[in-house]
C-alpha cells in the first residue's frame, strides 16, 4: 500500500484529536493547517488552537493563514505536493481551487449521519432535536456545505442521557475506527462513494447564547433535550428574581407528583411544584421536568438539594421561573 502524503487541517480540540488518530497511520502528515491564534482570557493573551499545539509536539509544519482564498496560499499548498487534505472542524470554507491541489481530493470528518445535521453544530442539534441516533461521515468534499459524497459511515445509539460531551466522544470513537479505514481505501483506489442526496437533508445552525434561555411552555422531553444538548456550552438557563439560573442536568418525570394530582388547577408552565430529594419539580408545557444540578450566579454547580438547604426560600414551592 502507498504511503500518502496528508495535509491536515483542524482547529478544535476534536480535531487535534482526529490529528492524533492519522498520525499514527503508517501515512505521513506532511503539514497542518489550523485557524490563527486568538486572544483568550482577561489579558486577551493570544492562545494557539489545540491542533497547532498538537502539531508542534509531533515536529509537524504549522500554516495558519486568515484564509485560503489567495494565490499565494494556495500555491504554498501545492507546493507540500500533498496526496490528500483531511479536514476536521477546521472552521473555514476551502475554495474550489483548493479542493483540487491534493491528488485524491480533500475529505471531511463530519460529526452526523449525512444529508441529516449539515453545518456547524451537527452534535447538539441531534440531541436537540431528540434524534436517537447519530454517526460519523466520512465524506468528499464539494463546494457545497457538507454535500459531498459518502466514503464511509459509521452509528451509534442516543441514550435519554447523553450531553454533548457524551456524544462527543462516542463519536470520537467511531472516528478512530473508520477513519483510517478509508485513508488506506483511498490510498488503494478501493473506495466506494456514495451520492448524498437531498431527502432527509437538515441544517445544524451554531448555537448561540440567546437561544440557550428555556422556554417552559415546551414540553418537559424538550427541555430535557435542550438542556443536554447545550451542556457543555452555552448551557441552558432560566430566570429567578431577574437573574439567569444555569441549568445543568435534568430528567423528565413520567409521574406526576402527588401535590400536583390533589389540586384543583393546572400551575402555569415554569412554576415550581415540589421539592425531592433528587432535585425541583418543574411544571412545563407537557408533563413535568426535574432540575437536579443548577449553577446560580457567581457560584459553582450544584445539585439542586444542596441549593435548596441553602436557598429554599428562593425556590419555593410556588414560585415560576421566568419572573
Amino acid at each position: 500500500m502507498k504511503s500518502l502524503k496528508i495535509v491536515f487541517a483542524g482547529t478544535p480540540e476534536f480535531a487535534a484529536e482526529i490529528l492524533s488518530m492519522v498520525a499514527k497511520t503508517s501515512h505521513q502528515v506532511i503539514a497542518v493547517y489550523s485557524q490563527p491564534d486568538r486572544p483568550q482570557g482577561r489579558g486577551r493573551k493570544l492562545v494557539a488552537t489545540p491542533v497547532k499545539q498538537l502539531a508542534e509536539t509531533l515536529n509537524i509544519g504549522v500554516f495558519q493563514p486568515e484564509s485560503l482564498k489567495t494565490l499565494a496560499d494556495q500555491d504554498a499548498l501545492r507546493a507540500l505536493e500533498p496526496d490528500l487534505m483531511i479536514v476536521a472542524a477546521y472552521g473555514m470554507l476551502l475554495p474550489e481551487a483548493v479542493l483540487k491541489i491534493p491528488v485524491l481530493g480533500c475529505i471531511n470528518v463530519h460529526t452526523s449521519l449525512l444529508p441529516r445535521w449539515r453545518g456547524a453544530a451537527p452534535i447538539q442539534r441531534a440531541i436537540e432535536a431528540g434524534d436517537h441516533e447519530s454517526g460519523v461521515t466520512i465524506m468528499q468534499m464539494d463546494t457545497g456545505l457538507d454535500t459531498g459524497d459518502s466514503l464511509a459511515q459509521a452509528r451509534c445509539a442516543i441514550a435519554c442521557t447523553d450531553t454533548s460531551v457524551d456524544l462527543y466522544y462516542k463519536l470520537l470513537n467511531l472516528t478512530a475506527d473508520v477513519l483510517p479505514q478509508v485513508i488506506n481505501n483511498l490510498a488503494e483506489n478501493d473506495v466506494i462513494r456514495t451520492a448524498q442526496g437531498e431527502q432527509g437533508a437538515t441544517y445544524a445552525r451554531k448555537l448561540s447564547k440567546q437561544e440557550a434561555c428555556l422556554d417552559w411552555s415546551d414540553s418537559a422531553v424538550m427541555l430535557d433535550c435542550k438542556i443536554r444538548a447545550f451542556n457543555p456550552w452555552p448551557i441552558a438557563f432560566s430566570v429567578l428574581d431577574g437573574e439567569n439560573v444555569r441549568i445543568w442536568q435534568a430528567k423528565v418525570l413520567t409521574v406526576a407528583s402527588d401535590r400536583v394530582v390533589s389540586r384543583q388547577y393546572e400551575p402555569e408552565p415554569g412554576t415550581i411544584i415540589q421539592h425531592h430529594a433528587e432535585g425541583i419539580e418543574v411544571m412545563t408545557g407537557a408533563g413535568h421536568l426535574l432540575i437536579q444540578q443548577l449553577q446560580l450566579p457567581g457560584s459553582k454547580v450544584l445539585s439542586a438539594r444542596e441549593v435548596l438547604n441553602g436557598k429554599a426560600a428562593r425556590f419555593a414551592v410556588g414560585r415560576c421561573f421566568g419572573e
